[in-house]
C-alpha cells in the first residue's frame, strides 16, 4: 500500500507559486536564525523542522543564522547550545552565519542611507522620541534634528561608531514617515549606541544595529529567498520591504517575508524573560530542568528527536494562533518509546513480600520479553527469590471485586514468573504494612506448558527479588503549570499556576540488569511508565527521570473536576 500524500501547508503553496512563476529551484534558500539569548524551547522546535523541512522537501541549503546584535543578553554558551538542539533534532544546516558578519557592510550601507537623505542621527532621548511617535489613530510629529545636512550626519554617525558618546545620546534613525498607518514605519530606529563588550567582535563596535534593519538586509547578503518569521512580525513585513526597496540589486535574489501561527503549548510558559524568571527564582534546577520547554530540558528528560519531529507535523502550519495541548505531545513520545525501549521491571514504592513455600536461598533467573512491540529485541533473564518488592498500592489487606491486584486471600501473577496467594501481613506501630507473607503455586511458572502456568488470574504485578534490586534515585516529573493558559491572564501572575507537586524524588528498586545504564538511555517500567537515565548518574548513583507515564493522567483529573 502506498503512502497518503500530504496536502501542502500554505508555506509550502508559496514555495510553489514562486517555483510555478520561474523562479529556479536552485534559487531556493531558507535559514533559522535565532538570537542567542537563551535556550531554544518546543516554540523553536516547529520554526526548525518548518525551514529544515522545506530545505528537504525542495533539495536546498538551509543556513543557521546567529542574531547577534545585543551584546548585553548574548552569550557564546547559548551559541553552543542552539547548535547541539539542531543538531539533535537531526538537521545539518548549509552554513553557520552571524549578523555581526555583517557589521561592516550594514554600516556601509547605513552610510549610503544617510548620504540619500533618507537616515539621520536623533539626538533626543528614548522618552522624547516615544512621545513624538504619536497613536495608531494620530500621526507622530517629526524630530527637530530630522533634518540635520547630510554632513552633520555623517560626522554624528561616524562619532558614535568611534565611540565618542555615551550610550542614549544619539540614535541613528530611518527617514521614512511620521505619519505612517504602521507605527512601524515612523523613522524607526536603526543603530542605538553600546559601549558592551560582543561575544564575537568584542568592543571592536560602539554601535549595534536593530533587528528591523538586521534581517532583512542579512537574508540579502546570504541570498535567502524565503524568510519565514512568526505573525507578531507581520507588520515588520512593511519596513523589511522598504529597506530592501533602497538597496536591493536588480540582478540579485530579493528575499520575501512571510509569517505562520505560532503554537502554544499548553501547561507552559514559552517568554524567555519568563523562563529566566524560573531558572534565577529557583523553581527549577536550570535550562535544561526536564520540566522546562526548552529542548535541553525536553532531551533530558527523555523525549526524543523522532517524537519532536512528529508532533511539529502533527500540528502543522497555519496562519491562526491556537494553544496545543501537551497531551499530543505526550502522546508522540509514548508513541515512539512503545516501540524502541526495553521493558524493565521496577519499583517506586516498595513494599516487601515474603513467599513462605518457596526454599530458603534458592533463586531462578526468569526469562522475559525485552520489547514485546519488536520481535528483534530478544529477551534477557531476570531473578527469581523468596523474598520480592512490589508497588505497595498494589495491596490491600481489604478491597472490593474491582481491585484487581493483590489483597488478603486473593492470587495474582506475578509477571513473567508464578502465581501468588497473599495469607497475611506484618505491621509497623503506625500501622502501616511492611511485609506480606504469600505462598506460590510452584506448577503456575509462566511458561512453563503446565495446566497451572494456563490457569487465569485477573491481576499481573511487577517485582524485584530484593536480595537483587538495585536501589536508584527516581525523579517523578510532572506537568509544570496547572493552568492550561498560565499566561493568558491580565490580572494574574504565571507564577500563581506553579504546580508545586511537578517533582517527587522516590528512591526506587530495579532489576539488576540496569547496573549497566549509561546517561540518556531510556527504558520503560512496566505498568509505570517511561524513564531515561539522568546525566546525574554515576557508577555509586542510578538516578532516572520519568519521561511520561504510560497513560495521560491529566485528562482522568480534568474529568474529575468536570
Amino acid at each position: 500500500m502506498s503512502n497518503p500524500v500530504r496536502s501542502l501547508n500554505f508555506i509550502e503553496h508559496i514555495v510553489e507559486e514562486d517555483l510555478a512563476k520561474g523562479m529556479p529551484g536552485k534559487q531556493l534558500r531558507f535559514r533559522f536564525p535565532p538570537e542567542p539569548n537563551g535556550y531554544l524551547h518546543i516554540g523553536h522546535a516547529s520554526s526548525i523542522c518548518l525551514n529544515f523541512g522545506l530545505g528537504l522537501r525542495y533539495n536546498a541549503p538551509v543556513n543557521l543564522r546567529f542574531d547577534d546584535t545585543n551584546p548585553i543578553k548574548e552569550e557564546q554558551e547559548f551559541v553552543d547550545a542552539i547548535k547541539k538542539d539542531v543538531e539533535w533534532l537531526g538537521y545539518t544546516w548549509e552554513t553557520e552565519c552571524y549578523a555581526s558578519d555583517y557589521f561592516q557592510q550594514l554600516y556601509d550601507w547605513a552610510l549610503f542611507l544617510i548620504k540619500s537623505g533618507k537616515a539621520y542621527v536623533d539626538s533626543q532621548t528614548s522618552e522624547e522620541m516615544a512621545r513624538q511617535k504619536g497613536t495608531p489613530t494620530e500621526a507622530g510629529t517629526e524630530s527637530p534634528y530630522r533634518n540635520r545636512s547630510i554632513e552633520e550626519n555623517l560626522t554624528l554617525f561616524e562619532g558614535m561608531k568611534n565611540g565618542d558618546f555615551e550610550e542614549g545620546t544619539h540614535v541613528l534613525r530611518a527617514k521614512i514617515d511620521m505619519a505612517s498607518s504602521n507605527m512601524l514605519m515612523r523613522d524607526p530606529i536603526m543603530y542605538r549606541i553600546l559601549h558592551k563588550a560582543h561575544h564575537r567582535t568584542n568592543t571592536d563596535w560602539c554601535i549595534y544595529p536593530m533587528y528591523d534593519w538586521t534581517h532583512g538586509e542579512s537574508d540579502y547578503i546570504e541570498q535567502v529567498s524565503h524568510s519565514l518569521c512568526t505573525l507578531e512580525f507581520a507588520p515588520h513585513r512593511e519596513l523589511y520591504d522598504w529597506f530592501l526597496d533602497q538597496l536591493v540589486d536588480s540582478d540579485r535574489l530579493r528575499p520575501k517575508q512571510r509569517e505562520f501561527a505560532r503554537r502554544n503549548l499548553s501547561h507552559t510558559v514559552v517568554s524567555k524573560r519568563k523562563l529566566l524568571k524560573l531558572v534565577e527564582d529557583g523553581v527549577v534546577s536550570g535550562w535544561d530542568d526536564p520540566r522546562m520547554p526548552t529542548i535541553s530540558g525536553l532531551r533530558r528528560r527523555g523525549y526524543t528527536p523522532e517524537s519532536i519531529r512528529n508532533f511539529a507535523d502533527t500540528i502543522g502550519i497555519a496562519k491562526r494562533e491556537n494553544i496545543v495541548d501537551v497531551s499530543l505531545l505526550e502522546f508522540h513520545i509514548r508513541e515512539h518509546l512503545n516501540k524502541i525501549a526495553p521493558r524493565v521491571m521496577a519499583v517506586l514504592r516498595p513494599v516487601k513480600i515474603v513467599i513462605t513455600n518457596y526454599p530458603e536461598g534458592e533463586e531462578e533467573w526468569l526469562e522475559t520479553e525485552n520489547n514485546p512491540e519488536d520481535p528483534e529485541a530478544g529477551v534477557r533473564k531476570v531473578p527469581f527469590s523468596r523474598e520480592l518488592y512490589i508497588e505497595s498500592d498494589d495491596f490491600r489487606e481489604e478491597a472490593n471485586r474491582r481491585f484487581f491486584r493483590l489483597k488478603l486471600g486473593g492470587e495474582v501473577r506475578l509477571k513473567s514468573a508464578y502465581i501468588i496467594k497473599a495469607e497475611h501481613c506484618i505491621k509497623d506501630d503506625k500501622g502501616e504494612v511492611t511485609e506480606i507473607h504469600c505462598t506460590y503455586d510452584p506448577k503456575s511458572r509462566s511458561g512453563s506448558g503446565t495446566e497451572e502456568s494456563m490457569r487465569k488470574v485477573k491481576g499481573t504485578l511487577h517485582w524485584v527479588s530484593v536480595s537483587h534490586a538495585l536501589p536508584a534515585e527516581i525523579r517523578l516529573y510532572d506537568r509544570l503549570f496547572t493552568d492550561e493558559n498560565p499566561d493568558g491572564y491580565k490580572d494574574r501572575d504565571f507564577m500563581e499556576f506553579l504546580n508545586r507537586d511537578s517533582l517527587e524524588i522516590v528512591t526506587g528498586q530495579l532489576e539488576p540488569s540496569l547496573v549497566s545504564a549509561e546517561p540518556g538511555d531510556r527504558f520503560q517500567f512496566q505498568r509505570l511508565g517511561y524513564f531515561c537515565v539522568d546525566a546525574d548518574s554515576s557508577s555509586e548513583k542510578l538516578v532516572l527521570n520519568r519521561t511520561v507515564t504510560l497513560r495521560d493522567t491529566w485528562a482522568k483529573i480534568e474529568q474529575k473536576k468536570e
